[in-house]
């Protein structure tokens, strides 16, 4: 297991997963999130199934740029924990996390949504917000390029991305589900702090050192 890419892993198995239900409309309705069919038929697997479908090849394709963009930065940042006595097993601790996001980010969705039956949901959208915010935590003056483009520095980003994210997910309307990337983002910004309190210093020290 250490030596596997946790990230390309991830990124290779949403991807087969997302043809095969590109291809077969029964898959994507089997794997999909439902909270009607996980209250009343107790189809608790789409909790997480739903993480790896995707509605078509674009929602797919910067799906996984997000995550591989991200996904080694937490994987390298683990690495240097274990190194430091931090962590004992930062591959699973790493895949662990991304699939507990996945659950997390629907947890408001599972009970907003729990007895409409033609509410559904896919993609990593959540569990990628939960990677990314957790890459800011750590680097938080790192600039994000929008767009390939526009220069951003992750903090100031991460509070736009929430503020937005909350706004949206009051106003709806536009078939995204803002709720899971709202709860994935908080949900990843805060995983450093229940693998050790202590990283707040450590979060605290890079935003006081932007330069």
């Amino acid at each position: 297991m250490m030596q596997v890419d946790v990230t390309i892993l991830l990124i290779i198995v949403t991807a087969v997963v997302s043809m095969l239900c590109f291809n077969s409309g029964d898959l994507f309705s089997r794997l999909q999130f439902n909270a009607y069919q996980v209250f009343h038929r107790k189809e608790v697997h789409r909790l997480l199934t739903h993480g790896f479908v995707h509605v078509n090849w674009w929602h797919l394709i910067v799906n996984m740029f997000v995550l591989y963009f991200f996904g080694r930065d937490v994987e390298n940042t683990l690495m240097i924990m274990q190194s430091q006595g931090i962590v004992s097993s930062p591959k699973l601790l790493y895949l662990g996390f991304y699939l507990t996001a996945i659950i997390v980010a629907s947890t408001i969705s599972l009970f907003r949504h729990k007895d409409h039956p033609f509410y559904n949901s896919v993609g990593a959208s959540g569990a990628v917000a939960a990677v990314m915010f957790f890459s800011i935590f750590f680097s938080p003056w790192r600039m994000l390029y929008l767009y390939g483009i526009l220069a951003i520095p992750g903090i100031l980003f991460a509070v736009a991305y929430i503020v937005y994210s909350q706004y949206m997910a009051k106003k709806g309307g536009d078939n995204i589900n803002h709720d899971a990337h709202l709860l994935g983002a908080v949900f990843g910004f805060i995983m450093p702090l229940f693998i050790d309190l202590d990283m707040y210093r450590v979060f605290i020290s890079q935003l006081l050192s932007p330069f």
